[in-house]
């Protein structure tokens, strides 16, 4: 049998968060971000090698800045596959559509491998918490209208259920009943991706995988009832995507990346 016949499942990486800014010494809570995002893709190119699609789920830059975003896009020439990238609640907006246009990485929608990605921006300027405007849920319901047979996998930024966790509960997405209201009805999305919460989740939903990935930066501590961050590495999520809808996923942390965590701050 060959390939063609058994055609290999499709690679998708998803960075997330990776706080970037214009300054090289650049660091959120003591760990500088371009290094943790190098030591994250190094773990990637180690671990699992080329993928075929990157998702960049949000707070790409930590500052805005045109020159942050650039940074990203050079960084991600390791891997020579498209791009989608949205905006999180620290990017500006217009900033990241302008140089994601640039690097050809300002798709919405996806179709790659037998599936298709759909790509939200939840992001409100000038407020943490996320929110998707009607015309965000008219794109959803409409793309997932016009590909009933491909299964699908929705990427936002910001948190749409409970993660158990008290401070980050009013800065996720404010109108998730509108964002479930949509996918509830289409049987073919088998996964909801973000980023946002800084760690791991592996839910389910009424058929359908909810999950979340730590930052390429810092890391948030699971459960925690008030702002706290934990000494995890820097990590990343790896999909292959089968055709038939079926997929396996896992997380990987670039373990020997060596920081000192400013463990006692109360923001970022």
């Amino acid at each position: 049998m060959n390939e063609k016949d058994n055609p290999r499942p499709l690679r998708v990486l998803q960075l997330t968060d990776p706080h970037l800014m214009a300054d090289p010494a650049g660091a959120l809570l003591g760990v500088n971000t371009r290094d943790s995002l190098d030591a994250v893709i190094e773990q990637v190119l180690a671990q699992h090698g080329q993928p075929d699609l990157v998702l960049a789920t949000g707070d790409l830059a930590q500052d805005g800045s045109a020159e942050a975003y650039r940074v990203f896009g050079e960084k991600l020439r390791v891997f020579p596959c498209g791009a989608g990238w949205i905006a999180g609640n620290h990017d500006a907006r217009g900033v990241l559509e302008q140089v994601a246009s640039e690097q050809q990485a300002n798709r919405r929608h996806i179709v790659q491998g037998g599936w298709q990605f759909i790509l939200l921006d939840s992001s409100v300027p000038g407020k943490v918490f996320g929110e998707l405007a009607d015309s965000e849920l008219a794109f959803l319901e409409d793309t997932l209208s016009q590909n009933p047979a491909l299964p699908t996998l929705v990427a936002l930024h910001h948190h749409p259920v409970d993660i158990g966790s008290d401070w980050m509960e009013q800065i996720g997405l404010r109108n998730r009943d509108a964002f479930w209201g949509v996918v509830d009805r289409f049987p073919q999305v088998r996964i909801v991706l973000w980023g946002h919460i800084h760690q791991e989740h592996d839910l389910h939903r009424k058929g359908v995988r909810l999950l979340a990935t730590p930052s390429t930066c810092i890391q948030f501590t699971s459960g925690s009832r008030k702002f706290a961050v934990e000494e995890l590495p820097p990590g990343y999520r790896w999909f292959e995507l089968e055709a038939s809808g079926e997929f396996r996923t896992e997380v990987r942390r670039a373990a020997d990346f060596e920081f000192d965590l400013d463990s006692n701050s109360t923001g970022y």
